[in-house]
């Protein structure tokens, strides 16, 4: 939270309460690389004043280059993404009027960003090429075109971003690594849009590179799964001062939004292999993991029907603890315990990032659900991450 307001203040204070709009969870990912190799200071955190989407609360914000820096990327690549919806007609976009005026606001964007750049030392016009050429790119792909080519300019732009990082916090020696895993983290997020737009995409007959190239969802599995990999590597050649938190976003975060986008579950801590049935990593058709037609372990779609010992009930009967049951009745249910609020789970779901509880604790409660839930690595038995020791 505290990146992410930073961010939104940086944005505020160099190019105006409009361009808070272009605030983002990704941008936010350079601000954190760059404060994880700075050394500590008593000028890295700043109180911003009370704020609605806070509660109207005051809260200790990320300050200094690393922020600036998220706020110029973001401007571009938001410039861009606005330049390719006009370009594509999408929405009230397709009225004369409203993509002029989109226009403006983007080209306004793009030279604020170049500004902010420019006074750090990053130089945005790689940003606006890599977007420049994704454009044409795009227009040539089709069936059998490699997936990577279509991903490359959004690697190149994450690239040369992450790379920065390394020269605002004075660790030249982290570059390449950093490019490394910008490159890839570019990689992943392109195909991670692609994969959760697919069906909308084709429904509307909008472009998608998965559907254009005739790539399969194994084939993205197995390049997310590559890219993931490549990240943690890379991260480890790096220099951190405090890596805490750069490693619990671009390791448990993006494997949880990988499992998110293809529908499955695993440790943060563990490669998946390619999930060949369509999203399923058991190899099952339509997702069941017991590799059936329907959601049952007895191989129907009702859980009390045909298909398994004394028609599919375990309790050897048609339906438990009524005519021809076998079994006791339906158990009662516990009461669902009331829902917490939103601002009230906010304040909770901080504490539990704070506490480590969400990665590491046996169990935990929701923190608006108020549901019972485990630790993301509660079961690993690996030795990779160190957040366990926080």
């Amino acid at each position: 939270m505290a990146h992410l307001c930073g961010l939104c203040l940086a944005l505020r204070s160099d190019h105006g309460q409009f361009s808070r709009i272009v605030t983002n969870y990704d941008g936010l990912i350079v601000s954190v690389l760059t404060e994880a190799q700075a050394e500590r200071s008593t000028g890295w955190r700043r109180t911003a004043g009370p704020c609605p989407l806070r509660g109207m609360r005051t809260a200790p914000v990320a300050k200094g280059e690393g922020a600036r820096l998220a706020a110029a990327v973001s401007l571009v690549l938001a410039s861009a993404k606005v330049r390719d919806h006009v370009a594509d007609g999408d929405g009230v976009l397709k009225r004369r009027p409203v993509a002029l005026a989109a226009r403006r606001i983007a080209g306004g964007w793009d030279r604020a960003g170049a500004r902010t750049g420019a006074e750090l030392g990053f130089d945005t016009a790689v940003l606006v090429d890599a977007v420049d050429r994704q454009t044409g790119i795009e227009a040539l792909a089709g069936p059998g075109t490699p997936l990577l080519t279509v991903t490359e300019p959004t690697e190149t732009a994450t690239a040369a971003a992450f790379a920065h990082t390394a020269v605002l916090a004075g660790r030249p020696g982290n570059m390449a690594p950093l490019a490394e895993a910008g490159r890839l983290f570019g990689r992943l997020a392109h195909l991670l849009d692609a994969v959760e737009d697919q069906a909308a995409d084709a429904a509307s007959g909008a472009w998608n590179p998965l559907t254009a190239t005739g790539t399969s969802l194994a084939e993205a599995r197995r390049l997310a799964d590559d890219a993931l990999h490549g990240i943690r590597l890379a991260l480890r050649d790096a220099e951190f001062v405090d890596d805490k938190l750069a490693h619990v976003l671009l390791a448990h975060e993006l494997r949880t939004s990988v499992d998110r986008a293809f529908g499955t579950s695993s440790c943060s801590h563990v490669g998946e292999a390619s999930v060949p049935g369509g999203g399923n990593p058991y190899g099952g058709p339509g997702g069941n993991p017991y590799g059936g037609q329907g959601g049952s372990p007895y191989g129907s779609n009702n859980p009390y029907g045909g298909g398994g010992p004394a028609g599919g009930n375990p309790y050897g009967g048609g339906n438990p603890g009524g005519p021809g049951g076998g079994g006791p009745g339906p158990l009662p249910q516990p009461p669902r315990p009331e829902r917490r609020g939103f601002w009230a789970g906010c304040a909770v779901a901080i504490g539990l990032c704070c506490t480590c509880k969400l990665c590491c604790a046996k169990e935990y409660e929701g923190p608006w659900s108020r549901k019972r839930r485990e630790g993301c690595c509660r079961d690993c038995d690996c030795d990779c991450c160190d957040c366990c020791d926080c």
